[in-house]
């Protein structure tokens, strides 16, 4: 189990709109978008980190007492964006600056490792030596002589873990204080030896 710092995040967050008419919706959200695209700007998140998870547009029902029936009486529209930010010091600025320039939906924050490689791989090692460690003593407790390693395998991917350590991100005090907390990678080993003689 190795500990590592997340250094990457990625936040959902969009604009929903309600009108008398569909179209007079989506021009709503449109505009309301392209408000949160010149945030992104500002804050430097490129394009290439930037998706459109989700686009909307529902009709409003309204039923009055006795209709058998509703009737439409208005359209919601709504779109999300999905932002990989790369840069941690902006992210709570980020959230802050969004909402107050429209976004009213944020559905979404996770903060990830960009390149766990390095992580992975120092789990796996340990895991590997942790193994060896516990086949000795072992060994050692039954009396017997530990041999050759027969066979070693992979116990599955490595999983990263939670963790309860906090690191607050808003660098203004208006911001959305944020804590990007510490992630674990956990790797799981198997190794067979022979008992020698």
């Amino acid at each position: 189990r190795v500990a590592g710092g997340r250094d990457m995040a990625e936040l959902t967050i969009g604009v929903a709109k309600d009108a008398r008419r569909a179209d007079e919706a989506l021009d709503a959200v449109a505009d309301g978008i392209a408000a949160l695209f010149i945030v992104f700007d500002a804050a430097g998140i490129e394009p290439r980190d930037r998706r459109t998870s989700a686009l909307s547009l529902q009709p409003r029902w309204e039923r009055s007492s006795g209709e058998a029936t509703g009737r439409i009486v208005g359209y919601v529209a709504s779109n999300q964006v999905t932002v990989r930010v790369r840069d941690l010091n902006v992210l709570g600025n980020l959230i802050s600056d969004t909402v107050g320039d429209g976004a009213n939906r944020l559905s979404g924050l996770q903060f990830v490792v960009a390149d766990p490689a390095p992580l992975l791989r120092e789990a796996r090692r340990l895991a590997v030596l942790d193994a060896k460690d516990k086949a000795a003593l072992y060994a050692e407790t039954a009396g017997v002589v530990l041999g050759d390693l027969l066979s070693i395998s992979d116990g599955g991917a490595a999983t990263p873990l939670g963790g309860p350590m906090m690191a607050e991100m808003a660098m203004r005090s208006d911001a959305m204080p944020i804590a990007e907390g510490e992630v674990d990678m956990r790797a799981t080993v198997s190794m067979v030896y022979a008992i020698g003689e």
